[in-house]
């Protein structure tokens, strides 16, 4: 099997691609009127222009762009990709860890809008914590889609974990107290529930979703440990636009990174990062099982700086 580098490298295979074409001669072009200069070359206002425009069409964002560019400036150390891949990699260790594994049952509910690949994401998760030597059950929240239940059950045996799923049209917040309770009686040590998929501005399912917090507190005290917002990366900066507006109302603690490899917009990362102050827990980067990968910052900024310039 691939390493998780060589999967993330993969992933952003169309982001790093792009980057290097928005680049390619620009950056070895010369100019009369030098920005900065550092290791033996002038870094021009030109090549300047050519790396914010790399990094936005990359749907990096301009906030952080912005940074990046202001703190390749002040930086005369290295080439030109390295100054920048320093201060991408800062701006993703500038976010809280992410939530060390104490309470069990570990319970983490998954959040998000329609269409981002929430319910695959929760299979794929339940088979990265038994790859870990977790006993992992999984619950299907989403009671108001029969097919969301189906594809579950289906993810759930691939995986080989538990499932506990009631009929369609039944309460959410029931199910999942249900599902919690059933956990802590068997011993099992993660619990991942898949809820429905929402719209911010639908306030009926945000106070579901509250609910389905609340009934968790009652069976594990300190539940839910993790909040995972799943955003989907081919939508780059539209994903971001909702997060922001998600996150407050869902109480996100983390970010699930989905259809990395679909896009050329991996870039978004960054503006996660920079923009939401919330830690990339994991990445998509295929349709299989086993693709989805814990987010590792210094194999990202690697994969997406893969040339020298």
């Amino acid at each position: 099997m691939a390493s998780v580098f060589d999967r993330i490298r993969a992933g952003l295979a169309k982001t790093a691609q792009q980057i290097r074409q928005r680049l390619g001669a620009e950056t070895a072009a010369t100019s009369s009127s030098p920005a900065v200069t550092g290791a033996g070359r002038a870094l021009t206002i030109d090549t300047l222009e050519a790396v914010e425009d790399a990094l936005l069409a990359a749907d990096v964002g301009l906030p952080a762009t912005r940074r990046i560019i202001e703190a390749v400036k002040a930086d005369t150390q290295g080439r030109l990709s390295e100054r920048v891949a320093r201060v991408v990699l800062g701006i993703l260790r500038d976010v809280k860890p992410a939530p060390v594994i104490g309470t069990l049952p570990h319970v983490i509910l998954v959040v998000g809008v329609n269409g981002t690949g929430k319910t695959t994401s929760v299979g794929k998760l339940a088979n990265v914590y038994r790859g870990l030597g977790r006993s992992v059950l999984v619950c299907a929240a989403d009671t108001f889609r029969a097919a969301a239940v189906e594809q579950l059950a289906i993810w759930a045996e691939r995986a080989g974990v538990d499932l506990v799923k009631a009929q369609s049209g039944a309460d959410p917040a029931a199910v999942t107290f249900d599902a919690v309770t059933a956990a802590k009686a068997r011993g099992r040590e993660i619990v991942i529930v898949d809820t429905a998929g929402r719209l911010h501005t639908r306030a009926n399912l945000m106070a579901e979703l509250d609910k389905i917090r609340r009934v968790v507190t009652k069976v594990v005290p300190d539940a839910p440990h993790e909040v995972l917002l799943v955003v989907d990366a081919t939508v780059g900066q539209n994903g971001l636009v909702q997060a922001r507006e998600f996150m407050a109302a869902s109480g996100a603690n983390g970010i699930v990174l989905t259809k990395l490899d679909g896009t050329a917009k991996g870039g978004v990362a960054v503006a996660i990062a920079n923009d939401l102050k919330l830690p990339i827990r994991y990445v998509g980067v295929g349709e299989g099982l086993d693709d989805l990968v814990p987010f590792d910052a210094p194999t990202y900024v690697d994969a997406l700086f893969v040339d020298k310039w």
